[in-house]
């Protein structure tokens, strides 16, 4: 396999293939970021072509807000049952096809479905629980610092890509700016196919930091049982004082009126 052989050539010259691993989902969550982040400048050209108003079109990217904060906690069960490649690009795919088919949509009900489910779960599978899974199965040593190069991609994503999908859509057209997030979506889709393994054990090696390789575990839970673990987590941690004092920050700060 392409990845064994390189995680043997790499090793050789001192370096882990954690690093291409962690390299790799940053490149991912980098992309998916700014298909996330391309919802902004849809607003004012989906009225001026469509007619529709601000509130029906931010409806559907609030739907896709809902599923993307649902499918978070349930993203690591997918990941443990089906494996970390396969979730990473299913999820591309699923956003990739909801972005291309909405260059070809004339009612608002599309919108509703390819911003709203089909990215929104798309999108989920790949929260910030694709960046903790990858830094746990295979960092030992600085873990930390990959835990902190994931979460800050979200923020660095956006921060390249929508400058630059603002001007192609002002400049060119809505199509166009769509058109550049799927072809990036489609560069990290290959990333993820050729690079991306579930456990260090996969490539022979051990987890970053230790010397012994730690064997893959046998996934002997059913799907629905994984999938139910994060609810019978929230139900027991929505009992503590801890829970609840954690909500309230933000509560406050989603609510507070902005100038």
């Amino acid at each position: 396999m392409l990845s064994t052989g390189l995680a043997a050539a790499l090793q050789k010259r001192g370096i882990h293939y954690g690093w291409i691993v962690a390299g790799t989902t940053f490149l991912v969550m980098l992309a998916t970021a700014g298909a996330m982040g391309s919802a902004g400048v849809l607003i004012q050209p989906l009225e001026k072509e469509f007619g529709w108003t601000t509130e029906q079109i931010s409806s559907a990217f609030a739907v896709r807000l809902l599923f993307f904060g649902l499918l978070g906690p349930f993203a690591a069960a997918f990941m443990n049952h089906f494996g970390l490649r396969k979730v990473v690009t299913a999820a591309l795919v699923l956003i990739g096809t909801g972005i291309g088919l909405s260059l070809l949509m004339t009612q608002l009900w599309q919108l509703m479905v390819l911003w709203g489910l089909v990215i929104g779960v798309g999108t989920g599978m790949t929260a910030l629980v694709l960046g903790a899974t990858v830094a746990t199965r295979w960092f030992d040593k600085r873990r930390g610092l990959v835990v902190g190069l994931m979460t800050a991609s979200n923020a660095t994503g956006q921060l390249i890509f929508l400058p630059l999908l603002a001007s192609l859509a002002e400049n060119i057209g809505w199509r166009a700016a769509l058109t550049f997030v799927v072809s990036i979506l489609g560069a990290a889709f290959v990333l993820a196919a050729l690079f991306l393994r579930d456990h260090p054990a996969d490539v022979g090696l051990p987890v970053y930091g230790k010397t012994a390789i730690t064997p893959v575990a046998p996934t002997s839970k059913r799907l629905i049982e994984l999938l139910t673990t994060p609810l019978q987590t929230l139900r027991h941690a929505a009992k503590t004082r801890v829970f609840w004092c954690c909500l309230r920050p933000s509560s406050s700060a989603a609510f507070r009126p902005t100038a």
